[in-house]
């Protein structure tokens, strides 16, 4: 759905340039939006976008910030599973980027990154401003989490280097890539049309169906198991892809575990699902794991320390991975995590693995269907504790098709009731606190008029570092619901603070220094009004939240972008405070 706002005056080009072209491309490959902060370095695109495309896709989303641009890619990601556009201002821009570039990365989402660079040229840079915003090599900043790049130095070169991005980006394993246009190609008058590649004649390529064979050996692992595990990690937003995992997981008996760090993978409220999900492995997921005689990884974040965690006995259990991980690991970061222990491994998509075992075993529709757990009541006075505030949200939205498009570090994963693939999309890839109220809004825009609610609920360092990305969804009409669980406080850093001062005989009361966020306090609900949005709070008692949350979703269903500063007291689970802490 374009927007009715930015619409530029009609223009009838008499000339064309190669910007042009590049434009003409982007609209080829499908792209309905093109997330941005303005900059010199692409002026020439920039015109093209406005004067040559005129009124055709893609349309502009207009970021105040570099770094908010690529998170809305990734938040429209993490709906469609289908990339964005971005374009990013030479050597400055990509800098300012480079941390949501990393979480893309990490999380493994496709994305079209263009970059602009000055003339490389040295003799047709302008005095001072050029020498500043032109590299030789540009994507030398992100090229550890970037898959593939290119800066090409023609027209053409440029064209094709598009169509290989927009053909990597989307290949399993997924992450951004990045083309970096020189301003002298941008600006080239041209004096012919230029030939564009197309993507009807480019597949995008496809990972091999799992063999017969492969097939078979993991038939025949799952029958013969009495205790199977399955570990649920990054899979699709089908509907129908996750009802053969429940079939699947029904068929063998298989208990199935899940985590906060990846979206919604299967019903966490169904008998067979081990444990509450979390950025850590629960104490019952661990038992579980532990007592299992096969453990199958379906492309799980960190297989190795989670096995290791539980403290399963490989000597005892057979462990089959299945990931397209291998095909896109380097050692920058060692993002891919430790090396886990496999019997077989796959490479090919979780999804793609199921629909195979299902066709080939006969098994169908899910035997069973998951019923959501009643919400605990919250006490009318207290003060809200990061539970309270979830079993008032969760009464809130009883009659709603959610999304909850992100969780705070400090959430309970015994409060998680997820029913579908749409239900909760997970975190963000590199664990870069601000990410959350960009991709928050890039979520919120893919799922316009779906009829779903898309509700985030952000820690407030996370919202006040990302906080202008809200100008995009009020300048756009995005709706969508924010819910900023504030605690005044860095409080993961606070966690960390105490096991130092413990382990070291110090006052564990000093935690909170260079922490607490007051002092003074920060208006949350002023800042997103003055970027127009409808806000409210700060709220103190949960029923003071019972009638603000009302209000508040009567004001998304109107089409409005909402904030909620919900002031709750510092704390997290035993389980999430051990974790960020151990060794």
């Amino acid at each position: 759905m374009r927007d009715d706002i930015d619409r530029p005056v009609p223009h009838e080009p008499t000339e064309h340039y190669g910007s042009d072209a590049i434009a003409d491309m982007m609209q080829r490959l499908g792209t309905p939006y093109v997330a941005l902060n303005p900059g010199s370095s692409f002026r020439g695109l920039h015109d093209s976008l406005v004067n040559h495309l005129g009124n055709r896709d893609p349309q502009m989303l207009l970021c105040l910030h570099e770094e908010h641009a690529v998170a809305i890619a990734h938040g429209w990601a993490k709906v469609t599973e289908t990339p964005l556009a971005v374009i990013l201002h030479a050597n400055v821009g990509l800098m300012h980027a480079a941390m949501a570039l990393y979480n893309a990365w990490c999380d493994r989402v496709p994305m079209m990154v263009y970059g602009a660079t000055g003339p490389v040229d040295a003799a047709k840079r302008r005095p001072w401003i050029d020498w500043l915003h032109t590299s030789r090599d540009q994507a030398a900043v992100v090229r550890p989490y970037v898959k593939w790049d290119d800066q090409p130095a023609s027209l053409q070169a440029s064209l094709a280097a598009m169509m290989r991005a927009a053909t990597i980006t989307a290949t399993p394993p997924m992450a951004p890539t990045y083309v970096c246009f020189d301003v002298t190609v941008q600006e080239e008058k041209l004096t012919a049309p230029a030939a564009l590649p197309a993507p009807d004649r480019h597949a995008v390529p496809r990972l091999p169906e799992p063999s017969d064979r492969d097939v078979r050996e993991v038939l025949d692992l799952l029958e013969g198991a009495t205790a199977p595990v399955f570990l649920m990690g990054r899979v699709s937003r089908d509907q129908a892809a996750w009802d053969r995992r429940v079939a699947l997981a029904e068929h063998f008996g298989a208990r199935v575990v899940t985590d906060i760090k990846t979206a919604a993978a299967f019903p966490t409220r169904h008998p067979l699902h081990a444990g509450a999900p979390g950025y850590f492995l629960s104490p019952e997921a661990g038992e579980v794991i532990a007592a299992a005689d096969l453990v199958v990884s379906f492309d799980w974040v960190d297989p190795a320390g989670t096995l290791a965690q539980a403290g399963l006995d490989i000597s005892a259990a057979r462990v089959v991975n299945v990931t397209p991980e291998p095909l896109m690991q380097n050692g920058w970061s060692l993002d891919h995590q430790a090396m886990p222990p496999s019997d077989l491994t796959l490479l090919t998509t979780p999804d793609t693995l199921i629909a195979a075992l299902c066709a080939e075993a006969g098994i169908g529709a899910p035997e069973s269907r998951a019923t959501a757990a009643e919400p605990s009541p919250p006490a009318p006075s207290a003060r809200m504790s990061i539970d309270t505030l979830a079993d008032v949200l969760s009464d809130a939205l009883t009659d709603e098709a959610t999304t909850y498009l992100r969780l705070t570090l400090s959430w309970n994963g015994a409060k998680c009731d997820f029913a579908g693939p749409l239900d909760y999309l997970g975190y963000d890839g590199g664990a870069g606190i601000g990410s959350g109220p960009g991709m928050a809004v890039g979520s919120a825009l893919a799922l316009r008029g779906s009829g779903r609610l898309p509700v985030a609920v952000l820690g407030d360092g996370d919202f006040l570092m990302g906080a202008t990305a809200l100008w995009t969804a009020t300048h756009h009409r995005v709706p969508m619901l924010i819910v900023v669980a504030n605690n005044r406080s860095y409080f993961n850093d606070e966690v960390h603070q105490e096991r130092v001062a413990r382990d070291r005989g110090r006052p564990v009361e000093n935690k909170h220094v260079g922490q607490a966020i007051d002092a003074p306090d920060i208006d949350i609900a002023g800042m997103a009004r003055s970027q127009g949005a409808t806000a409210f709070g700060p709220v103190e008692t949960p029923d003071e939240a019972r009638r603000v949350l009302s209000d508040a979703i009567a004001a998304v269903h109107a089409g409005e972008t909402v904030v909620v500063d919900m002031r709750i007291q510092r704390g997290y689970s035993d389980a999430m405070a051990e974790g960020m802490t151990q060794e």
